[in-house]
């Protein structure tokens, strides 16, 4: 089970693995939650079909940017064990949480602290990152796997498959020592590191609202609060006549509004379609990663181009 939009990578993944796709819906008018019930109506389509194993969660989300809260967390846990599922907790960036209100939660502290009810029988995996957070270090590649409750066969066989990849590059593994170690207190370098590390947040917390307040400006796009990780999920509307231009020229509509707006204006930018949304919808995906006055410029290209392409095929 994973949601949508999505991580292309589990996708991709399930079908090299043979394995059946199971795709429930984050609610978009409620700024992508989880919605427990939808959780429950894709399940049972799935039983249809196929004997539902597994259930993923992102959080913060990619692409759409959500951190979603405890009480969420623990009806997932919940669900997860009364349906007999494997909980893959893909929590990556986890650092980078910025909107008022939103806390990250980890599976594995609320999964134990709901008693050992669950943190004796729920199986679970919970992923991290040194190529994402708030370092966004994409070149040093590296991450780990916490497993909880796994099934002693099961694991063996992970062992196995595990033991026969190569490492990452070493510049990973040492930056890998460092998510796991942080300097701390009683460090000389404590006090650089958290200077950096709240610089570092406190700009992309500012590059989240510049982001959602300049999309939701122009008519015709509209933006959800970017609440973590590091990319937003806007909606666009497109009109009739590029819909069927599209089609025409044989790609997907959001797919044909990307092109054009890398031909015209040199953004690059990721079609919805490239993650999933429900059918009738059009999204793209883009990143607050580029310097904050890099940033005012693009979103400003963006808002241009998108009235331009509106009236252009209307």
């Amino acid at each position: 089970m994973i949601s949508i939009p999505q991580y292309p990578l589990y996708s991709a993944a399930l079908a090299d693995l043979g394995a059946v796709q199971i795709s429930y819906y984050l609610d978009e008018d409620n700024c992508w939650s989880l919605n427990l019930a939808e959780l429950g109506r894709a399940l049972n389509q799935a039983k249809q079909r196929c004997k539902p194993r597994v259930l993923c969660i992102i959080n913060p989300g990619n692409p759409t940017g959500q951190v979603q809260s405890r009480q969420c967390i623990e009806d997932v846990i919940r669900f997860a064990k009364e349906e007999h599922l494997f909980l893959m907790a893909d929590e990556v960036y986890q650092d980078n949480v910025y909107a008022e209100g939103c806390k990250f939660h980890s599976f594995k502290k609320v999964l134990f602290e709901m008693g050992p009810e669950y943190s004796s029988t729920v199986e679970m995996a919970s992923f991290h990152s040194t190529s994402k957070c708030y370092m966004g270090e994409c070149g040093f590649r590296g991450g780990y796997m916490e497993v909880i409750n796994m099934d002693p066969e099961v694991k063996a066989q992970l062992t196995k498959l595990v033991s026969v990849r190569l490492c990452p590059p070493v510049p990973g593994q040492a930056l890998l020592d460092l998510v796991v170690n942080p300097p701390q207190p009683d460090e000389p370098s404590y006090t650089t590191f958290m200077k950096e590390r709240t610089a570092v947040l406190a700009a992309l917390a500012e590059k989240a609202r510049l982001t959602e307040e300049i999309f939701n400006t122009v008519p015709g796009i509209t933006c959800n609060p970017v609440q973590g990780a590091m990319y937003t999920f806007p909606r666009i509307t497109l009109p009739q006549k590029a819909i069927d231009k599209a089609k025409a020229d044989g790609v997907v509509p959001d797919m044909f509004y990307c092109m054009k707006l890398l031909e015209e204006e040199g953004i690059c930018l990721v079609p919805g379609s490239g993650f999933g949304q429900r059918d009738g919808t059009f999204h793209f995906r883009m990143t607050i990663l580029p310097p904050t006055e890099k940033l005012k410029v693009v979103l400003q290209k963006i808002r241009d181009f998108h009235s331009r392409f509106t009236s252009e095929f209307s």
